[in-house]
């Protein structure tokens, strides 16, 4: 029997757009076969990636309907051939208007239909892992967590950064709710849970609920 060192899931991360978005590669390491997590532009430098890596896409993941997470994964899905998964159908009018956020913020973005809207507790599969879905609104109200219990790995999107949190201001935000997504599910998974935020370094919730000024357990208790 011959020892398995490779996990069964691997990450790379790819920023993307003028405001430096963190594009998840992710994919089965017994298939070869990935998906993209928030290609929301660069398009160039995400298949550049891909192809070094030798993964096959076999879907677009989305966390939110956010410009800078998903203005062009509608022309990637197309171009690829693939399905456009998440986010929750409540974040379905930030993706209606993605063509005029695009004018506004002078970059290129397509409005698009997802293939599949997903709910709290459904899954997603890459290849022959399962990932869970944790819808966690507040920074929008159709945000979603994917989640791999086997590689203790979370790509959470705007939700929770290193040593900060998601925008509530922005429409249909609410704060409560986002400290509640944060705070009943997300750290119930672990504290030695790494995750994977929109922007900026990864952390782990052990360390965020001992250093964030946000939803540390001090600043909360």
């Amino acid at each position: 029997m011959t020892e398995q060192t490779e996990p069964p899931l691997r990450v790379g991360i790819i920023p993307v757009t003028p405001l430096e978005q963190n594009c998840s590669l992710i994919w089965c390491t017994r298939t070869m076969r990935g998906a993209l997590v928030d290609p929301g532009g660069d398009l160039d430098k995400l298949k550049a990636a891909v192809a070094k890596v030798g993964v096959t896409i076999e879907k677009i993941l989305l966390t939110h309907g956010h410009l800078d997470h998903c203005g062009q994964a509608g022309m990637l899905a197309k171009e690829l051939g693939v399905p456009i998964e998440g986010p929750h159908e409540d974040d379905r009018f930030w993706i209606a208007q993605l063509d005029d956020d695009g004018k506004r913020w002078g970059m290129h973005a397509e409005s698009f239909e997802p293939d599949r809207w997903l709910k709290d507790g459904d899954t997603v599969t890459v290849g022959e892992s399962t990932l869970q879905v944790i819808h966690c609104p507040g920074h929008t109200p159709g945000h979603v967590v994917f989640y791999t219990p086997e590689g203790h790995l979370a790509m959470v999107g705007d939700v929770l950064f290193s040593g900060s949190i998601g925008r509530t201001d922005f429409p249909r935000g609410n704060h409560a709710d986002l400290i509640a997504s944060i705070t009943q599910k997300l750290w119930p998974l672990g504290d030695d849970v790494t995750f994977i935020p929109g922007h900026g370094p990864t952390s782990t919730f052990g360390r965020e609920r001992q250093v964030n000024a946000y939803v540390s357990d001090y600043a909360l208790s």
